[in-house]
């Protein structure tokens, strides 16, 4: 499937990995409970790393891992939770993560420019036929009137 990555549709080159599944070649990612438990066996892989964050989740405990992270998926269990922008703006604005930030899972495609504020480049909806609306959703506004990340 494909995602959307600056601002431009691009094909999808991870893979991710529940936590039972035996490490295969390539890009990975993978909860960051599996970080955590098999950090050294992960670092040892031929291959990008990612790790899955959910909104519970302290992104303060992975702040020293960041540079050896390609991928951070902000995971969406539900629209209506929002602490995962909290997330994405202490990952850009206090722990200056550069690499990619993706929203996965369950987010709204009219919250996509709100994400891109606070740090997120990468969107993977649930459904390939909302690429789309959630590209033209990154271009909504053209003034803003607020500091953000971006």
């Amino acid at each position: 499937m494909q995602i959307i990555k600056d601002q431009q549709l691009t094909d999808n080159t991870w893979q991710s990995l529940s936590d039972d599944d035996q490490l295969s070649a390539g890009d990975i990612s993978v909860s960051l409970t599996r970080w955590q438990h098999d950090k050294a066996q992960l670092l040892a892989h031929d291959g990008k790393l990612g790790i899955r964050i959910h909104p519970s989740d302290d992104v303060a405990g992975i702040a020293d891992d960041l540079p050896k992270l390609q991928l951070i998926e902000l995971d969406f269990p539900d629209f209506a939770d929002g602490r995962l922008f909290s997330q994405a703006w202490l990952l850009r604005g206090r722990y200056h993560y550069q690499g990619e930030l993706r929203a996965t899972g369950k987010f709204m495609s009219g919250q996509v420019f709100y994400l891109s504020r606070v740090g997120v480049n990468a969107f993977a909806p649930e459904k390939a036929e909302d690429l789309p609306i959630v590209l033209a959703n990154l271009q909504e506004f053209t003034v803003n009137y607020q500091n953000s990340i971006n």
